[in-house]
């Protein structure tokens, strides 16, 4: 397990989520970009879990 690469998805995971919650308090935010963006996180959550085990 690299702790670097943990910690740097973590990060990425952080700063997309920082991405979503500014598109989703747009009065009118872009669909496609938080489906995207949620899209991106759950990717990296899992690449993460699978790291963890």
């Amino acid at each position: 397990m690299d702790s670097s690469h943990i910690s740097a998805l973590n990060a990425k995971h952080a700063g997309l989520d920082q991405r979503l919650k500014v598109e989703s308090t747009r009065p009118q935010p872009d669909t496609v970009l938080v489906a995207t963006l949620k899209k991106q996180k759950l990717a990296i959550k899992q690449e993460i879990q699978n790291l963890n085990h």
